[in-house]
């Protein structure tokens, strides 16, 4: 018979009972006694009696279920102080042992799900390593427990080339290749742990990025030894599929407590000698240092300062003039910008256009710095009226669907012809150009416009590609005419490369061009338009426009 039908019966038979001697006791009181006052007192005593019996009756079969249910509340309650440990209560086990096992069933279910939850959490789902909340918690953990003294390192790694493996081959396979990447630094840090005491961490943190932490090495040598063994692991090529893989790792080192004394600080460290080496050609390791501090800070405040600058108005336009060796005509000018900073005075480009365009600012710089060239050719007149004028466009803005239609529409608006501007791209950007902005930029050339490449020299040229490109100037980079006066191998190589530019029927430009004597030997080489500090500097519009005013003269002398 089951459990719960015998405690049904048997409370029946019991409230049964209880009924029945209630029922003989108060019979038996009102046979016996006559007398009112006795009667009366005889019923409060049967109703009492009465009523004993039948708490008696109600509560005896059930006190074990009351006490078991209490204890198992108290077991509940017990939840909130976070006891997910202890079994069901012991009177509930022997009075409803059904409702004590499923009670440990839901307490066992509960722990596994918060286990499972915290393994989700402190884990990375593809490669199983620590993320970066289980990394920095150790890493805390670790530093908190170093000793005076003691010397740890921490490890920043970013993959190099990884988003290419991703765009080519697909995300599940990028996934797959960081797999074997991890496996390949667990095999760095277990080589590590077996000649030490304390084990070193590794985790994922996001993406292609990854992060090592040694406790305890016995100088900064160590961590540029390890280093270099994690650089040469992942540069070896890797199997996926039927292709090989070939991908490196630039890495950040940092030292505490040299570099700093928390998580936070070392990783900060680390993150910027990463980029350090990553911005020397990847596949290398970069210890931080105190030269790097000061130029990341350098950086930071270049960046702070250059998203205000274009609101503040602290852009200038300097313009130097291009000559025609041959005729000694003022062909045209460039466009160069300037920052005129509120505490560091004028700065050059080289200081604050690299880091517009890693932090995309270029793009507002760009656009003001089409605007101006409009309003500074729709308001000359006189000697430089009819005079071309050149500036760059940057590889961001090029990525822009809208740049070409924007440059048409702001150029339409001062009044300004497209045949008096020059677009001068570098020449990375040329090559990469899709066939879709190709397209754009052959329809600026057909409208007028003159398109340069700039920097020739310094980068890679498909020259199937720069055939076909519609261009109508290219201008030699500095670098290249620099020794032509006392080198040899300058020459023969500037040579070269002017032959190959006229082959492609572009006009050549030279810039950066400093004596009469490398004017000289380009014009003898074929290179008919120069400019540099030979012919004048870079000048503010007022100057330049009283300058070109009186130039003819003195460029025919130059010429």
């Amino acid at each position: 018979m089951k459990a719960g039908t015998a405690t049904k019966i048997s409370n029946m038979l019991l409230s049964g009972a209880a009924g029945v001697a209630s029922f003989v006791f108060s019979l038996a009181a009102f046979l016996t006694i006559t007398s009112w006052n006795e009667q009366v007192i005889a019923s409060l005593v049967a109703g009492a009696f009465c009523l004993l019996i039948s708490y008696i009756a109600s509560e005896r079969p059930n006190s074990d279920s009351s006490r078991a249910m209490a204890a198992l509340r108290e077991r509940l309650l017990a939840v909130e102080d976070g006891d997910l440990l202890s079994p069901a209560p012991a009177s509930l086990r022997q009075v409803m042992p059904k409702l004590a096992s499923a009670v440990d069933s839901l307490f066992a279910e509960v722990r596994s799900s918060i286990d499972n939850a915290q393994a989700l959490g402190m884990f990375d789902p593809v490669t199983s390593l620590p993320n970066r909340l289980n990394f920095r918690a150790e890493a805390e953990r670790m530093l908190a427990s170093a000793s005076d003294g003691q010397l740890l390192a921490m490890m920043f790694i970013d993959l190099d080339r990884f988003k290419a493996v991703n765009d080519s081959l697909g995300h599940a396979r990028g996934d797959q290749l960081l797999v074997m990447v991890a496996n390949r630094l667990r095999v760095v840090v277990n080589g590590e742990a077996a000649q030490g005491d304390k084990r070193p961490l590794l985790a994922r943190l996001a993406g292609d990025e990854f992060t090592m932490f040694f406790p305890a090495l016995d100088c900064p040598e160590d961590a540029e030894r390890i280093a270099r063994r994690v650089v040469l692991a992942i540069g070896e090529p890797l199997e996926l599929h039927g292709h090989s893989i070939d991908i490196g790792a630039s890495i950040g080192v940092a030292l505490s407590p040299r570099h700093g004394s928390t998580v936070e600080s070392l990783m900060r460290a680390s993150d910027v000698a990463m980029y350090q080496a990553k911005s020397r050609g990847g596949g290398q390791h970069c210890l931080f240092s105190d030269e790097l501090a000061a130029e990341h800070l350098s950086k930071v405040e270049t960046e702070r300062s250059l998203t205000e600058a274009v609101q503040r108005g602290e852009f200038l336009l300097a313009l130097q003039p291009q000559l025609s060796l041959v005729t000694g005509e003022i062909t045209g000018a460039e466009a160069l910008l300037r920052w005129n900073h509120p505490h560091q005075g004028m700065r050059m480009p080289a200081t604050f256009i690299p880091v517009a365009e890693q932090t995309g600012i270029i793009g507002e710089i760009g656009d003001w710095v089409m605007a101006e060239v409009a309003s500074l050719l729709a308001s000359w007149d006189g000697a430089s009226s009819g005079q071309r004028l050149a500036f760059n466009v940057s590889p961001r803005q090029l990525d822009r669907p809208d740049f070409i239609p924007r440059l048409r529409e702001v150029f339409a608006e001062a009044g300004v012809p497209l045949h008096r501007i020059e677009l001068e791209f570098t020449e990375t950007a040329a090559m990469e150009c899709s066939a879709g902005v190709l397209e754009e930029i052959a329809a600026l050339r057909a409208d007028g416009a003159t398109i340069a490449i700039d920097d020739f020299g310094t980068g890679y040229s498909n020259l199937a590609r720069l055939r076909a490109m519609p261009l109508d100037r290219v201008k030699l980079d500095p670098s290249l005419i620099a020794d032509i006066e006392h080198d040899e191998k300058a020459r023969v190589v500037v040579q070269a490369v002017i032959q190959l530019i006229r082959g492609v029927g572009c006009e050549i430009v030279a810039e950066a061009v400093e004596t009469v004597a490398q004017a000289d030997i380009l014009r003898a080489m074929g290179c008919h338009t120069v400019q540099g500090f030979v012919f004048a500097h870079p000048m503010f519009e007022t100057e330049f426009v009283a300058w070109t005013s009186n130039a003819s003269r003195v460029a025919q002398n130059v010429a």
